[in-house]
């Protein structure tokens, strides 16, 4: 099958071309940590503020993702492996094309993030969105923790699915200490430079 496969890369427009027409530079923003700690209101708001400024983006969420290109995997390791690297796969094409791509996907092993940052390669920005799991828990938008505790959910990160800290994110923000308005104004102000430089 790999021999019938004939990638046209050399023969498309480069990625600086397309950041050219869009004044802009193309970057993927990995937002990683725990359910509750707070990554997909970070990215919404990141997505916003960035509106505002003119600069083009695209959100994937990994609810999102798993209502249309993931809906076929479950939560296995194996799924839970794929499901990223389809995601990283996908962060990477808009990235190339100039587009800056906010990813909030909980990420919970050092591998996971190691591949997707060998994926993206050097548009690869990683934002840790630290918080407590105890707090994670308080917050519990969607319900989740509950479930998992009650047994009704299995392998939770969080709960009986570990989550490894990462020791070299480009950026941590504190969502326990961090008001969200101040949350926001810090991962702005790094990925704006990031950007627009």
């Amino acid at each position: 099958m790999a021999e019938n496969i004939h990638p046209i890369f050399d023969k498309s427009l480069k990625s600086s071309d397309k950041e050219v027409l869009l004044n802009q530079k193309g970057i993927v923003i990995w937002m990683i940590g725990l359910s509750g700690s707070g990554k997909s209101t970070l990215a919404t708001g990141l997505e916003n503020m960035l509106h505002q400024k003119n600069v083009y983006t695209m959100l994937l969420d990994g609810d999102n993702l798993r209502t249309g290109v993931n809906n076929n995997l479950g939560f296995s390791e194996e799924d839970r492996t794929e499901n990223i690297r389809r995601a990283a796969e996908t962060a990477k094409l808009f990235a190339n094309n100039g587009v800056v791509t906010i990813c909030s996907f909980i990420s919970p092993t050092k591998e996971i993030r190691e591949m997707s940052s060998k994926i993206i390669g050097d548009k690869y920005y990683e934002v840790f969105v630290s918080c407590p799991l105890e707090i994670c828990e308080e917050r519990d938008v969607k319900g989740l923790y509950a479930k998992a505790r009650r047994g009704e959910i299995k392998n939770f990160t969080g709960i009986d699915s570990p989550f490894v800290e990462p020791d070299n994110s480009q950026l941590v923000l504190k969502t326990d200490q961090l008001s969200l308005e101040e949350s926001l104004d810090i991962l702005f102000n790094n990925v704006i430079k990031k950007v627009k430089e």
